[in-house]
């Protein structure tokens, strides 16, 4: 399991955990003109686009109670083709009636930013229950080059161009363009390396093949206190106490962030009546008094937004990846 499905794998364990569904009961007396009032009345699906073994753990509370459908990976939720496809289906228009909810992160809004070629509006189609947490990328250097902070990196990279790769999850990924981000803002020109996925990149990272690396803090930790990988920076839009480093922002390139955030979505189809019930339960769960303590451990937060915060988010986020790939004229592989 990469670090990305473990991540994953927490928050969606921490809402079963709290038994946010279960909440709903409370709810069950509303007023009789609403359409959700005996919503739920039967289990509610879970998408999850991680491997079926963890999600199979996941055992909520007390009934009604939420039912995981595990994708292979990221990318099946988004692009590929068979069981992933049909998984997004459930999502998008097969069942618009409150009873399943879908897991996605940033990386989606990566993904309906560069690739017209979706089947699905992320916007149109779906909508927002609440974003769950934040989670800022370290960005963390090889010791051989010669930087303690993302000034340094800046004037070490114009000094030295052509000497510097920045590794990524693959293209078109958040990874990737996070590095885009900081090349186009900085005024910097690191070579993009892609890799199939998370666990290939710090391999890379040590032998030297690449210098550069933008990835989360429980993937990075361990390389870092042993010395092995410097870490200089972080993305968020302010410090974190889960880490003693500056933002990116406040120490080279202002205005710098980068969240990978995740978040539920339902059919863009669902009554906003049901829509405000699952937001609710969401929201409560991620208010657990042990939630921060645990999701600090990765450098996540709880966030627990209003579907209309949330939708406002994925639109702006899209927006923001439209305008990095006009402005630094990237290059995208979609296939």
């Amino acid at each position: 399991m990469n670090k990305e499905q473990a991540i994953i794998k927490h928050i969606v364990r921490l809402l079963a955990a709290a038994g946010s569904l279960a909440l709903f009961a409370a709810s069950l007396h509303a007023a009789q003109n609403d359409p959700a009032a005996n919503y739920p009345n039967k289990p509610i699906r879970f998408i999850v686009p991680f491997a079926p073994g963890p999600a199979r753990t996941l055992r909520p509370a007390p009934s009604p109670r939420s039912l995981p459908k595990n994708g292979a990976s990221r990318s099946s939720w988004t692009t590929a083709p068979g069981r992933g496809r049909h998984r997004r289906r459930f999502c998008r228009k097969g069942h618009p009636d409150g009873y399943t909810i879908c897991l996605i992160s940033a990386s989606n809004s990566v993904n309906s930013a560069t690739n017209p070629g979706l089947p699905y509006d992320l916007v149109k189609d779906l909508q927002g229950l609440a974003q769950a947490t934040s989670l800022f990328y370290v960005v963390y250097i090889h010791p051989s080059v010669p930087a303690k902070s993302p000034r340094e990196l800046i004037e070490y990279a114009k000094a030295n161009p052509g000497k510097l790769n920045f590794g990524s999850s693959g293209s078109n990924t958040l990874q990737h363009f996070a590095g885009e981000l900081f090349n186009h803002m900085a005024g910097v020109k690191i070579v993009h390396i892609p890799y199939k996925g998370t666990a290939a990149v710090i391999p890379a990272m040590l032998s030297g093949e690449v210098q550069v690396g933008f990835g989360s803090l429980i993937g990075t930790r361990t390389q870092m206190q042993q010395g092995r990988l410097r870490g200089i920076a972080i993305t968020a839009a302010k410090r974190s106490p889960s880490i003693d480093l500056p933002t990116v922002a406040e120490s080279g390139v202002p205005g710098y962030e980068v969240d990978q955030w995740y978040g539920v979505i339902t059919s863009s189809k669902v009554p906003q009546p049901i829509v405000k019930k699952l937001n609710a339960a969401i929201a409560e769960a991620l208010k657990q008094p042990d939630v921060a303590t645990r999701l600090a451990a990765d450098g996540s937060t709880p966030v627990g937004s209003s579907p209309e915060q949330f939708n406002a988010h994925i639109k702006s986020e899209i927006a923001k990846w439209k305008k990095l790939v006009k402005e630094a004229n990237l290059r995208l592989d979609n296939k």
